[in-house]
């Protein structure tokens, strides 16, 4: 990947990041209806490239098996979670990616820490873990709602004065554990305006197709609204940190909110930077030996290999450096 393009992605993304240290106002720092000056066709075209960077790079992911990959998708109820995720990773290997959908939590899950649920399903190496609502919950809907604390049965002394710091500090350090071990936290929040909500709202009310996504409590934390977003400012700022920033994603238009969503993705596979792995000098006399002999096998009047008679570049380019490997070998 050229160095420009990347530089290109780094300075598209750079606005929506939230600077650690900064203190986050989310209505002032940040609008829900900016698009850095692009047009919805130009869009179209932007997303598809970044699906397709992405799949090239989670195959290298996969196949270097050394990093895990965590995206963190945050919002409030109908900000498009659930769209930028089939949208945005439509044209990457199911295999190598797991949804997780936090709702409220179990009778088993209360009966643990907080993070025990999210730590249960984190990526394996190789792997990219999406989570549709987060550990970010606990410092959220929780906040907001007190009965849902009371439900986590926590000691008497640990609900006082300091709980949301104090679990900031927790979050912060969990996140920094799982980036040394090679697991990398991508954080995106989709910042979506209160009549945008309004109207999704009653679009889903209107359309019979999409009745199925109507929910009144929805409709009812909307009650709470200046709660979430001073929920969220604080989040914001205590929590974007060096190993795992805080991007706040306009929502207000779906077409940007996928560009900028697979933007920050493509801008922290990037900076892993996965290679596939090289194939030592005995493993590759194998499998020009293999190769020989399943060149023998073509039936009469076909190809003796059909992808090297298509592609014969790639063929010599691998013979040249069998031979140049030869004679070095004889030196």
């Amino acid at each position: 990947m050229s160095d420009e393009r990347a530089e290109r992605i780094a300075d598209f993304i750079r606005p929506l990041r939230v600077e650690p240290g900064s203190d986050v106002v989310l209505s002032r720092d940040f609008d829900p209806r900016y698009k850095a000056g692009l047009k919805k066709r130009e869009g179209i075209e932007l997303l598809r490239n970044g699906v397709s960077l992405l799949a090239e790079y989670q195959e290298r992911l996969a196949a270097q098996d050394t990093y895990g990959v965590v995206l963190c998708l945050q919002s409030l109820d109908a900000g498009g979670k659930d769209g930028t995720i089939r949208h945005v990773m439509s044209g990457v290997n199911p295999q190598g990616v797991r949804v997780s959908s936090f709702k409220v939590p179990s009778a088993e899950e209360l009966d643990h820490d907080y993070l025990w649920r999210y730590g249960q399903r984190l990526p394996s190496r190789g792997e990219i873990a999406i989570f549709n609502r987060s550990h970010y919950e606990e410092v959220l809907v929780v906040r907001v709602h007190p009965e849902v604390l009371a439900r986590q049965n926590l000691p008497e002394d640990s609900c006082g004065p300091g709980l949301w710091d104090r679990r900031f500090r927790e979050i912060n350090r969990w996140e920094r554990y799982l980036t040394d071990n090679g697991f990398k936290v991508v954080k995106i929040f989709l910042n979506l305006s209160k009549e945008e909500q309004r109207i999704r709202f009653l679009k889903r009310i209107d359309l019979p197709e999409k009745n199925w996504k109507f929910s009144a409590a929805d409709v009812r934390e909307r009650r709470y609204w200046d709660d979430y977003q001073h929920a969220f400012s604080e989040m914001l700022s205590a929590t974007s940190t060096k190993w795992a920033p805080w991007y706040v994603v306009p929502a207000d238009r779906k077409w940007f909110a996928r560009i900028c969503a697979a933007a920050v993705l493509a801008h922290t596979m990037m900076e892993i930077d996965p290679q596939f792995p090289d194939v030592g000098e005995e493993a590759r006399r194998e499998l020009l030996v293999t190769r020989r002999a399943l060149e023998k096998e073509a039936p009469d009047g076909a190809e003796a290999d059909p992808y090297a008679a298509v592609h014969p570049g790639k063929k010599s380019k691998n013979k040249k450096k069998s031979k140049k490997k030869s004679k070095k070998g004889k030196a």
